[in-house]
Parts: structure tokens; sequence; C-alpha cells
């Protein structure tokens, strides 16, 4: 089964890299109002232990390793 986990900058945390492209947006006259850049992570998992299983596994990835819970949040999508 495949998971997608969306990790985004928390809303208090300053995103450098999101005002760059939001800047280079509108330097190309492109009527944006905000930019925020984040990272995407495709996991697949194995068949076992049913999706409530898997998806407390993934769970349990994103909040240790993909992601810093200081300054990102993350979501979980079911793909």
């Amino acid at each position: 089964m495949k998971f997608g986990v969306k990790v985004m900058p928390r809303e208090v945390i300053l995103d450098t890299q999101g005002r760059a492209v939001e800047q280079t947006l509108k330097t190309l006259n492109t009527p944006v109002t905000s930019c925020r850049v984040g990272k995407f992570i495709e996991i697949e998992v194995a068949d076992q232990g049913g999706e409530s299983a898997q998806l407390a596994m993934v769970h349990e990835i994103a909040k240790s390793v993909l992601h810093n819970p200081l300054i990102e949040n993350y979501e979980i999508i079911k793909l």
C-alpha cells in the first residue's frame, strides 16, 4: 500500500525558500500572494497487518524520521 507524507514548515516559521520562490514569481508578473515550500515523500509498505497497522507505521516513520517537530508539520495521505 502506498502513502504520501506531506511535510511543510510550521506557519510561525519563516520559510526563506518559499519567499525566494514567491519573489521570483512576482518578478515574472505572476499574481501570487504567498508561496511555501515543503517536501513530499512517497512510502510503499508491505501488505501485512491491515491498513490501520500500516498507517500507524507510516505515522511513526513520519514522526521520528521525516519531519522536525520544532519547525515542521506533516500530513499523511493514502495514495
